[in-house]
């Protein structure tokens, strides 16, 4: 029975979450920033799927959150609520929780399919071609949405907080959280059991040595075309809960600046590590939620020397200063990550009698 205890931990964990946001013990605040850090873990672990484990480089990840977020959005605003563009709802609103979870889906097929029209040339060339190819397509998807106007354009698109209303009207309880948590389980699980797998093992042989591989037998082309899929699929479901958790949608919350944060979460966990990502995407959360507030003494130290209007705080200036500045500084003493490729049962070994990545 030992080998359920995480699982059994961390479900006991998520009710008290929900208990606590139930009854107001949790303010929104809190329950935003614990959303957002379950939309964290699935970014860095799905990009990890590729950037660590398969050894490629990918730089465009927030383009399949995009496509994600817009596809599940547009599909939940027919459907169950009365729009201005769309007009009344196909389905009564009340039906709304039950299908909510096929929209998400449905998004991340989205993006997974787009995810496979930007493999199937790419992953032909050599070297840094996916980078590049990636990064092109990130923009291609904001500019492509900026010009629907039936999607809002570049004015954003909006409506979400309308089907998170019905549900709560139906049943009130906290089911934007419990929609991220389930979210972001059924997310981490899946990329485990992939990796786990037949194909998570040719992935880490194509790493290893993409030749030797081949030679052994493996579908090379197969192989990175289904795990390419699966990340863009993945970050798509990212995509969808995120969208509906802040009830609005703009295309430029989907720019580089986000595939930026996908790779810091990334290197600081460590490449090919999924307990490395998860862990460094709740430290990249509470640093950024540090910096929203700002920091006074450094504050008010750029005020008197002029360095900052009086109408502004480091957080808002020097964000991208800080962040690209501990990427730096990891980089040079420690560029393995936090856990390199190790997961947490390899470092603490005991608790592997509690959990295993097998």
């Amino acid at each position: 029975m030992q080998k359920y205890t995480f699982n059994a931990l961390l479900a006991v964990g998520a009710l008290v979450l929900v208990f606590l946001a139930q009854s107001g013990h949790m303010d929104l605040y809190i329950q935003s920033v614990i959303m957002l850090m379950g939309m964290n873990i699935i970014l860095a672990t799905s990009l990890n799927l590729v950037n660590g484990y398969m050894g490629e480089f990918s730089c465009g990840h927030a383009g399949f959150m995009c496509v994600g977020a817009y596809v599940s959005s547009v599909i939940t605003v027919i459907f169950f609520t009365k729009d201005r563009v769309f007009g009344p709802p196909l389905l009564d609103p009340s039906l709304a929780m039950w299908f909510f979870p096929a929209a998400i889906l449905i998004g991340g097929v989205a993006a997974a399919l787009v995810g496979l029209i930007v493999a199937l040339p790419s992953f032909k060339t050599r070297g840094d071609y996916l980078a590049i190819i990636t990064l092109a397509v990130n923009y291609m998807v904001i500019s492509a949405i900026e010009n629907i106007d039936i999607i809002g354009g570049p004015r954003g698109f909006s409506g979400m907080k309308r089907v998170m209303n019905s549900m709560q009207d139906t049943i009130d309880i906290p089911w934007m959280l419990i929609w991220v948590l389930l979210g972001t389980a059924f997310s981490v699980w899946i990329l485990r059991r992939f990796v786990a797998s037949t194909y998570g093992k040719g992935i880490i042989a194509i790493c290893q040595d993409e030749v030797a591989a081949e030679i052994m037998s493996v579908n090379t082309n197969k192989m990175k075309l289904i795990a390419f899929m699966l990340s863009s699929g993945v970050a798509g479901i990212a995509g969808g809960l995120f969208a509906h958790a802040y009830g609005y949608v703009n295309p430029q919350s989907f720019n580089i600046l986000k595939s930026t944060e996908c790779m810091v979460m990334v290197y600081l966990g460590g490449m090919g590590s999924m307990s490395g990502a998860v862990l460094a995407a709740v430290l990249f959360t509470l640093l950024i939620e540090a910096l929203r507030f700002g920091i006074p003494a450094l504050d008010g130290i750029m005020h008197t020397i002029g360095l900052l209007p009086d109408s502004y705080e480091i957080s808002q200036v020097w964000k991208w200063v800080i962040i690209p500045l501990v990427l730096i500084l990891l980089m040079q003493f420690r560029p393995e990550g936090i856990l390199g490729n190790k997961e947490l049962s390899d470092v603490f070994p005991r608790l592997r009698r509690f959990y295993t990545f097998k």
